[in-house]
């Protein structure tokens, strides 16, 4: 993605006794939402086995008789949902429907469609529209594996038992293994699937690869090292509401290393070297478009530019896959004292203003902007940045979204290279860290 999820969920305390309940609302669908009654992702959730996900999630909320129950019905479905989309990547548990364990797509629409029953739902006790948007975000961050990333060991424990993925995509670990000393701890993160007016087919290899490595261990010439993933919203609002940040700010303080992921360009990775605190337009997966500075808390000392800590001479020089893996120091700028932007191959120069990372100007620079931003804010002396997959492609006769299929072996086999490659990056990083 050359180129996230509303607050926190917060208690509300019930009305006083003898006050009115909240007048009932509802909220119209999304863009995003929107886009479920389409055919593909109709198909896509019924070969995945996860069109039952939304009706369960409607019986449970009819069974919440308060604003607290309905807070922690929401929780436990949207946790439920994310590890049922991590057990269907790693191999476990029954292989509903035919599309392959590794597709990240049904998890992406089945949340939509648990977002918009939630916004039609009308419970009897009432329900406000700031304690609906609560309900949102709290289903937003657990589906999407946000508040879960925490490791064990001391200081913490852990939410997700470390169960082994299968063959080739990571090795096997019990508790012991997952909460043992020496245990390094790693961070990736991943987004949806984007561009979905152009092709509604499309699913994202940065969310793949979180699915497939969220809670596995890999073994690193200095010993395991255990992954925490999720995923994020192709949604600027979001991340201009702190999405970023308040995910990754306690993760962050206890990585040895962390990766944000992206999809970029077709046939290549690269390891972005710079990242620049712009907004370049794009429209998102809501169909609104950003232009202008990051938003972040005290812009005062805001710099125009961060810059990875990832190993990258190690990462390039690695034999990681079939990809061929760039180091990307290219960025766009203004210089300083000028009002044209120009590209600068070799990173930016003094003083200059930013235009775009070499990830871009979309919201894989920001993500990798804010997350390097947040170690320099914290202190953190942790290797971090961002790491753009290839463009995940359709076999060759199977190109056309008007008339093409949702999957195809070429189609999977791209996919499961890709999530292949970025494993082995990422243990190639906490090799060299």
């Amino acid at each position: 993605m050359l180129l996230t999820t509303a607050a926190l969920a917060l208690a509300v305390p019930p009305p006083a006794a003898g006050a009115a309940a909240p007048a009932p609302t509802t909220a119209a669908p999304t863009v995003e939402e929107q886009r479920l009654d389409r055919d593909v992702p109709r198909e896509i959730l019924r070969r995945s086995g996860f069109d039952q996900v939304a009706p369960g999630f409607v019986r449970a909320l009819n069974g919440a008789g308060s604003y607290r129950a309905a807070e922690r019905t929401v929780e436990r479905q949207g946790a439920r949902l994310w590890q049922r989309a991590v057990d269907r990547a790693q191999g476990r548990g029954p292989a509903r429907g035919d599309l392959s364990r590794d597709d990240d797509r049904p998890l992406y629409w089945a949340r939509l469609a648990m977002s918009r029953e939630l916004r039609q739902w009308q419970p009897e006790f009432g329900l406000s529209e700031a304690a609906r948007d609560r309900l949102l975000g709290a289903l937003e961050r657990t589906s999407r594996g946000q508040d879960s990333m925490t490791f064990p060991g001391k200081g913490g424990k852990a939410t997700k038992a470390a169960k082994g993925a299968e063959a080739g995509k990571g090795t096997a670990a019990g508790k012991g293994t997952a909460a043992g000393k020496g245990v390094k701890r790693i961070v990736v993160t991943g987004f949806d699937p984007f561009t979905l007016d152009r092709d509604i087919r499309i699913s994202n290899p940065s969310g793949a690869t979180a699915l497939a490595l969220d809670g596995t261990v890999v073994e690193t010439a200095r010993g395991p090292a255990r992954i925490e993933a999720a995923v994020f919203p192709v949604r600027w609002q979001d991340f201009a509401d702190g999405t970023v940040e308040r995910a990754l700010r306690k993760p962050l303080a206890r990585a040895d290393l962390f990766t944000t992921v992206s999809q970029g360009r077709v046939g290549r990775i690269d390891v972005e070297r710079f990242n620049g605190a712009w907004r370049g337009g794009f429209g998102d997966n809501q169909n609104v478009s950003e232009t202008g500075l990051v938003p972040v808390r005290d812009p005062a000392s805001q710099p125009q530019w961060t810059a990875t800590s990832l190993p990258y001479p190690a990462i390039v020089a690695a034999d990681t896959g079939r990809f061929p893996v760039y180091d990307n120091t290219s960025v766009t700028e203004i210089p300083a004292g000028s009002t044209t932007a120009v590209v600068r191959p070799d990173g930016p120069t003094p003083g200059s203003a930013a235009r775009a990372g070499g990830g871009g100007d979309y919201l894989s620079n920001e993500i990798a902007y804010r997350a390097t931003l947040l170690r320099d804010r914290l202190g953190l002396d942790v290797p971090g940045g961002h790491v753009h997959t290839p463009v995940l492609q359709f076999g060759a006769g199977n190109t056309n979204p008007a008339t093409g299929t949702v999957t195809d072996p070429e189609f999977v086999r791209n996919r499961l290279d890709i999530i292949a490659q970025l494993r082995s990056i990422i243990t190639v990083a906490a090799d060299a860290s």
